[in-house]
Parts: structure tokens; C-alpha cells; sequence
């Protein structure tokens, strides 16, 4: 089942929604992120958890009783475990990568935290991404936890991704840009 990637995060996001009011309800957040980490963990571990998750070919009580053993097997969460039954038996467990997405973001914000993606043409030393992270947070007022990445391509700089903004001061886009002012002139 390949669904549009907004029609999927939408679906997960309404899950995702009252995973969390019943997890906050039950003043249960830090089961919840537990849980979501493990179950994020065996995703990115098995293939055959990621086939039972996205095969049209399996059926939804062979899915279900699979997510509920797996569920059973981590000891997740009961809301966790019943909404992953309840997924499999409308054939939504596919959102599953995103639904996680979606919780992290939401414990994050929680804790009034964000999550910036930066990706540097070198790793960044320990003290670069300190000095980058309490930038961040005095710009978007919120701690700013940074998952790093390299990319060489880049040259030199860095693409930064917090929320919906981006900040791009690679070497790369400043010579793009160079390229594109120059087409203009001549």
C-alpha cells in the first residue's frame, strides 16, 4: 500500500493525537517515549517487522497477531499495544514510521524542545554543535537538540532545518547563486 506522504502523515497524526492525550491523561509520558523508542528501534532492526508493517499480502488478523506479539514480546505500553492492533485491523500499520515521527515530535514539544537537522560538510566538533545548539535556541526560544549529518556535496557551510525554516550557508548555494547571477548578465 504506497499511500502520498501527506495522506499518511495525516493519518498518523490522528493516532499519533490520542496516543498522547491518553498517555498525558495517564500521566504517562515517559512510558510512551520508552516505548516509542523501542518500537522504533525494532523497526530499524528487522526486515521482517518492516514486511509485516507494509505488505499488502498479509492479511489484517496475520498482521494483527503479529504487531500484538511483537507488542506483547517488548512489553509496550497497552495504549501503544491496542492502537497497533487497532491499526492493523483498518490496515494502517504502513504509518507506523511516521507515527512515530509524530510522537516524537509532540513529547519534544512537550518539553519544549525542537529538533534541528544540520548538515555540515565536515562533522562538527563537540563544541560547534554546543556553540550551533545555544544559538538556536536563543533564535527560536525553545532547547535545541541537533541531529547532525555530513554532507560533503556541500563544500563548506551548513543546511540547517528547524521546523519549517532552513538556513542555508553552504559554500554549494552561494555558488549556485553566483552561477544564476551570472546567467542573468551575461
Amino acid at each position: 500500500m504506497s499511500e502520498p506522504a501527506s495522506i499518511s502523515t495525516g493519518i498518523a497524526k490522528r493516532y499519533a493525537t490520542a496516543i498522547f492525550e491518553i498517555a498525558k491523561e495517564n500521566k504517562d509520558l515517559a512510558g510512551l517515549e520508552t516505548g516509542i523508542n523501542d518500537l522504533s528501534a525494532a523497526l530499524s532492526e528487522s526486515a521482517d517487522l518492516r514486511e509485516v508493517i507494509s505488505s499488502p499480502l498479509i492479511s489484517r488478523a496475520d498482521q494483527q497477531a503479529a504487531i500484538t506479539a511483537v507488542a506483547d514480546k517488548m512489553s509496550l505500553h497497552p495504549i501503544m499495544r491496542n492502537t497497533l492492533a487497532l491499526m492493523a485491523q483498518k490496515r494502517r500499520l504502513f504509518v507506523l514510521p511516521q507515527l512515530i515521527k509524530v510522537l516524537r515530535e509532540m513529547l519534544a514539544d512537550e518539553r519544549g524542545e525542537v529538533t534541528a537537522e544540520v548538515a555540515s560538510a565536515k562533522a562538527l566538533t563537540k563544541t560547534q554543535l554546543e556553540k550551533l545548539s545555544k544559538t538556536l535556541s536563543e533564535r527560536v526560544g525553545k532547547d535545541v537538540t541537533i541531529n547532525a549529518t555530513v554532507d560533503e556535496s556541500l563544500i563548506g557551510g551548513l543546511v540547517v532545518k528547524v521546523g519549517s525554516q532552513m538556513i542555508d550557508s553552504s559554500i554549494r548555494s552561494k555558488l549556485n547563486s553566483l552561477q544564476n547571477a551570472m546567467k542573468e548578465v551575461g
